[in-house]
């Protein structure tokens, strides 16, 4: 297994490992994190939550993401949601860190004085607002990765950043340094991951970032993704991604063959998508999760929670999907 888990004795799927696949394939979570009516940290809820992901299937999790809310906790607030999530996961599955900013200098000097312990890798988005040029882009995650002692994973979002990592410089960047061990690719289009697959070296993790696009990213080379839908859902997001992975196989393991086919246009899960995104994340998906008895659908300013007649189509879908 990867030397990133040396001595840990992480929960791992055995039919993602005899693809010889990093402990970041398969489905990853890009975790929100819970708030009490008062508006404070849900400590129980995270505790919780995370045990309803174990127990599914997940591969690993991501903290302090934009489903996190990341940009709406103070200091003390963020180590305080880390140190519950490292406590919830310790040795059972791995923890990936969101550590972002559009000031360079700032994040180098924030990774550097980081205690990261309990994490196994760092994911940063693009910078955002400034809008840099694919050159300063490079040059922002060369310093991130000549800092930073974890390994890291590139995050390409441009409908929240307004600004798109092209996949030459994904390639530059993942032949600059061997601490940038992949990308998570949100910018909704699968054909980015195809290019990439043809042209970056295998074992560089190529991550989809859209629940949407999920299904043609994987058949079309993707090692998985960072998904949102996963949080209410996480069995059939594990149990679809490894019918996707072995779907191609003629000699499939005896488990495998239990699992349904995945039918893009038909998948049971399209319709939930939809709906936890039409009024903005992690709104939606905190309102499923609320319905599922695992959180609260509290959000933070200036996100608000979703409308009544959302409300009432997403706990129709949960009705009828939980059996």
């Amino acid at each position: 297994m990867s030397d990133l888990i040396t001595n840990k004795n992480y929960k791992f799927n055995p039919y993602i490992y005899e693809k010889k696949q990093s402990i970041f394939a398969g489905i990853g979570v890009a975790v929100v994190t819970p708030f009490t009516e008062n508006d404070e940290i849900d400590k129980e809820a995270i505790y919780k939550l995370s045990n309803h992901l174990f127990l599914n299937g997940i591969s690993y999790v991501v903290v302090q993401g934009t489903t996190g809310e990341s940009s709406v906790l103070n200091h003390q607030e963020k180590n305080l949601v880390n140190s519950l999530f490292i406590d919830a996961f310790k040795d059972r599955l791995p923890l990936i860190l969101g550590m972002s900013s559009n000031d360079t200098r700032h994040i180098c000097d924030l990774i550097s004085r980081y205690d990261f312990t309990g994490f196994e890798a760092i994911m940063s988005v693009c910078p955002y607002y400034n809008k840099p040029s694919q050159e300063g882009i490079f040059q922002h995650f060369a310093k991130i990765s000549d800092i930073s002692p974890l390994p890291l994973i590139l995050y390409n979002v441009p409908g929240r950043t307004s600004c798109d990592i092209s996949n030459n410089t994904i390639i530059k960047l993942s032949e600059y340094n061997k601490k940038i061990i992949g990308i998570k690719e949100a910018s909704g289009d699968p054909s980015r991951v195809v290019e990439l697959r043809k042209k970056i070296n295998r074992d560089f993790l190529i991550i989809s970032g859209d629940d949407f696009t999920m299904i043609d990213a994987i058949r079309n080379g993707a090692d998985g993704i960072i998904s949102v839908a996963a949080n209410a859902f996480p069995s059939i997001m594990s149990d679809s991604y490894l019918s996707l992975l072995w779907e191609e196989e003629k000699n499939k393991p005896n488990i495998i063959e239990l699992l349904p086919k995945v039918d893009k246009s038909n998948f049971i899960l399209n319709d939930f998508f939809n709906l936890i995104f039409e009024e903005g994340n992690p709104a939606g998906i905190k309102f499923a999760l609320k319905c599922l008895n695992l959180c609260s659908d509290k959000v933070r300013l200036p996100l608000t929670e979703i409308s009544n007649d959302l409300k009432l189509k997403i706990s129709d879908f949960i009705s009828k999907t939980i059996v």
